[in-house]
């Protein structure tokens, strides 16, 4: 399988003509009834070869990070015995050993964070020179990129826990922010080197994550609410979504690596988008969601689909799909139909995204065609894509 990356830098290489790769393109939709822009199609695996450097990558990182925790023991070695030993012993310890074993065993696990993730974030760069860099490996460059900025995080909080471990055993959100945006900038360096489509969301993540902890920074621990951090989530998820979009609209064909990072942020979007929507309305609640509040999470649920339709992209239709299913089976299980709520919830979701499926892009062009014209100039381009054949012959 070749992806449109491949087929652009063949263009770009000479070997194959823009001609000709217009042409394979229009044969590819032809063929598969469907544009192949509107697939969403993203390399993940190439070959059995992926899976078996990708195994052969996650093995040596975790020895990398137990390495990296042995080592932690030689800078800051933990505390004899455990907390139970101390109150096991013949006379009861005194408040300054409790505070001097507490220490120890907090410095010893922010060094432990630290070097871990330093040597996993070390050594996942030079991996992948030449996992991404050369091969052009999807799935590895995927963990490589994960492990660096992952790494990157740990290593940053864990120094900053190692600076405050006599003082607190807590996490501020203060140092999360600091971690979150070093892993934002790491982001950033790893996309200017090799360019691993996944990696704006990596970044988009640490930045949402920054501005997150440092607004419950200044809220203060004492007035922060789950309601509180459901709305930060949401917001910062219309955020990510928003930033998601300027990468759609710039590649309207979805031939180039933007299409690519714009499927990555939606993905990232989604998720932070539905929760907190369907955690307001009730749904995280499970017997206490209501009948009202189940009708309403099927109304966000359809605008969700219509917003999916509209921007050719599916994500926000996966991401809540878990709540729809709960929302059914309890609506199901209300007017009567007990032992037949979920298989009756299972079909009707189950027909009704088989069907959106098979009859997306007319659907699309529905959908599309009742919005401003300005507005349909930025979204994705509408194919005149014939109906399957199967439904025709239906």
């Amino acid at each position: 399988m070749y992806s449109e990356e491949d087929i652009n830098s063949a263009v770009t290489a000479g070997a194959l003509s823009a001609d000709a790769a217009a042409s394979f393109r229009a044969h590819m939709t032809k063929v598969r009834e469907l544009p192949r822009g509107s697939e969403e199609d993203f390399r993940l695996i190439n070959s059995f070869n992926d899976i078996f450097v990708s195994i052969g990558i996650v093995i040596l990182l975790l020895a990398v990070g137990a390495i990296g925790q042995a080592l932690a023991g030689l800078v800051a070695p933990a505390p004899a015995g455990s907390f139970l030993d101390l109150h096991t012993q013949a006379t009861m310890p005194t408040q300054a050993e409790l505070d001097s074993w507490a220490s120890a065993s907090n410095l010893n696990e922010a060094f432990q964070t630290c070097l871990a993730g330093l040597l996993v974030a070390v050594a996942a760069w030079p991996l992948a020179e030449f996992f991404t860099r050369r091969r052009r490996m999807a799935l590895p460059s995927i963990l490589l990129l994960l492990a660096f900025v992952g790494g990157v995080f740990a290593a940053v909080l864990g120094a900053e826990m190692a600076m405050v471990a006599g003082a607190s055993i807590d996490v501020s959100p203060i140092y999360v922010a600091i971690a979150a945006l070093c892993a934002a900038g790491g982001a950033f360096l790893h996309w200017r080197r090799f360019m691993v489509p996944i990696t704006m969301a990596a970044g988009a993540a640490g930045v949402a994550v920054t501005v997150i902890a440092l607004i419950l920074s200044t809220i203060g621990t004492e007035n922060t609410n789950e309601t509180t951090v459901l709305a930060l989530v949401c917001v910062a998820g219309l955020a990510v979504f928003a930033f998601a979009m300027r990468w759609d609209v710039s590649d309207r064909e979805r031939i180039t690596r933007r299409s690519d990072v714009a499927f990555w942020l939606h993905l990232l979007a989604a998720p932070m988008i539905a929760h907190p929507i369907f955690a307001l309305l009730g749904v995280t609640e499970g017997d206490n969601l209501g009948v009202g509040a189940a009708v309403g999470v099927l109304a966000v649920y359809i605008s969700f689909g219509l917003i999916a339709l509209a921007i050719d992209r599916r994500a926000l239709l996966v991401s809540a799909l878990a709540y729809v299913l709960f929302a059914l089976t309890f609506l199901f299980r209300e007017f009567g139909a007990v032992e037949l709520n979920f298989a009756l919830t299972a079909l009707v979701i189950g027909s009704a995204l088989l069907s959106l499926s098979a009859f997306w892009q007319p659907i699309r062009r529905s959908v599309v065609s009742a919005l401003p014209e300005a507005l349909q100039e930025k979204l994705p381009a509408t194919y005149d894509a014939p109906l399957p054949a199967a439904a025709v012959a239906a």
